[in-house]
């Protein structure tokens, strides 16, 4: 089967194909009439070459040459126009060459009817070599393009969290992460149950859908990101999407400017080291600055601990263990033996019992505004001590 000769004459218009196909595809698509997205020259540039490909096929008998359809479906993705638009315009275009290619037949008397029918299988065979080829590209370079994408912002985020950002680019990062340029703004540092593993797989979409811009970097132990504060509502709104995420997260305080990024960073971590426990949870640095203090500074920590606790840990296992276990009741019951008595499922007598044996061991008054601070702080300590809190839970907690 011979259409050389339709092929040729067609060849001859080549030029009016491209410009007729590129109109009918922006009159038919709406994404093709943004001429920022993608020009009219472009479009017809493509549409050309792609016609120049099937009429020439229909010129000889080798394997189709794919190489423009893997073209289109390159430049198509690194424009952002969307698959599904760019295998419409595909299809358009095939129509209008096929409607001309039968026009042109009718005037060749060597072209039968039975022949084009025959012919139009073929057609529409390239057609779907073509659009494979469109599509299989397309993909391929939405996916580097979204890796060098996820790539840039993970070094931009990085940036901002090392400092190594100069004040006057700051709005530009800002500006390619999506991020208003002021604040107030939030960090958050999330634990990683295992290296690469986000512990809070979809929080960028999340808190896009509930208005809350935000940028994030995974690290092996951690997923840190950074998130805009925009209205007095906000916080609650990023809280409740975290806790939802059944990670262990810290969340520093709010600041004004990125610039301060990186001491926010070093407060979320240390709310997240503050976490009490092992079970998900979500601290925020100003819950609880005392134990955020305790927990910036380990070693002092240590020491804290020797000196004001020193002979009550000496005690054996279950007796440290009631008495650290009364003394943190007490504390969290605001110095109410009564109530500390109620949830330890002790009489009141009991406590008042187990923290003047306190009083005696560690030579600290609780009716001394100084010494109580001292033995709040150590406790803090002691409880982030995992030996020792390890130790603690095998106990008798009687």
């Amino acid at each position: 089967m011979d259409l050389s000769g339709v092929a040729a004459a067609l060849h001859a218009r080549l030029p009016e194909f491209g410009e007729r196909m590129a109109q009918r595809i922006r009159s038919d698509i709406d994404a093709y009439t943004d001429e920022s997205l993608i020009s009219f020259d472009s479009l017809r540039r493509s549409c050309t070459a792609n016609a120049d490909l099937v009429l020439s096929h229909l010129s000889r008998v080798d394997a189709p040459d794919l190489s423009p359809a893997r073209e289109t479906g390159r430049i198509r993705a690194e424009q952002g126009m969307p698959l599904a638009d760019t295998l419409h315009a595909y299809r358009v275009g095939f129509e209008l060459l096929w409607t001309e290619i039968i026009e042109e037949a009718r005037t060749h008397p060597e072209v039968s009817d039975a022949q084009l029918v025959s012919q139009s299988a073929e057609i529409w065979a390239l057609f779907g070599l073509y659009a494979e080829a469109v599509a299989a590209t397309h993909r391929e370079t939405t996916a580097e393009l979204t890796l060098q994408r996820e790539a840039r912002r993970s070094a931009l985020v990085e940036a901002l969290f090392t400092g190594v950002i100069a004040d006057s680019t700051l709005w530009e990062a800002a500006r390619e992460l999506g991020l208003p340029e002021r604040g107030p703004y939030a960090v958050v540092a999330a634990a990683a149950g295992a290296p690469g593993v986000e512990p809070l797989t979809g929080i960028e979409a999340a808190l896009r859908q509930a208005q809350l811009p935000s940028a994030w970097r995974l690290l092996p132990d951690q997923q840190i990101g950074l998130v805009a504060l925009a209205t007095s509502a906000a916080e609650n709104t990023c809280l409740r999407i975290l806790r939802r995420a059944k990670a262990r997260v810290g969340v520093s305080p709010g600041f004004p400017s990125l610039r301060d990024a990186p001491q926010a960073l070093r407060f979320a971590r240390l709310a997240l080291v503050g976490l009490p426990g092992t079970s998900p949870g979500v601290a925020r640095f100003d819950d609880n600055p005392l134990a955020m203090l305790v927990a910036a500074a380990p070693a002092e920590a240590a020491h804290l601990v020797n000196v004001v606790l020193k002979p009550l840990l000496d005690l054996p296992v279950s007796e440290r263990a009631r008495l650290l276990k009364t003394l943190q009741h007490w504390f969290a019951a605001a110095g109410s033996a009564a109530d500390a008595a109620q949830s330890l499922y002790v009489h009141p007598n009991t406590v008042r019992y187990r923290m003047r044996r306190i009083e005696e061991l560690t030579g600290r008054s609780l009716t001394d505004p100084r010494a109580v601070a001292d033995l709040g702080a150590a406790l803090l300590a002691v409880h982030g001590s995992t030996a020792v809190r390890d130790e603690s839970a095998t106990a008798t907690s009687d």
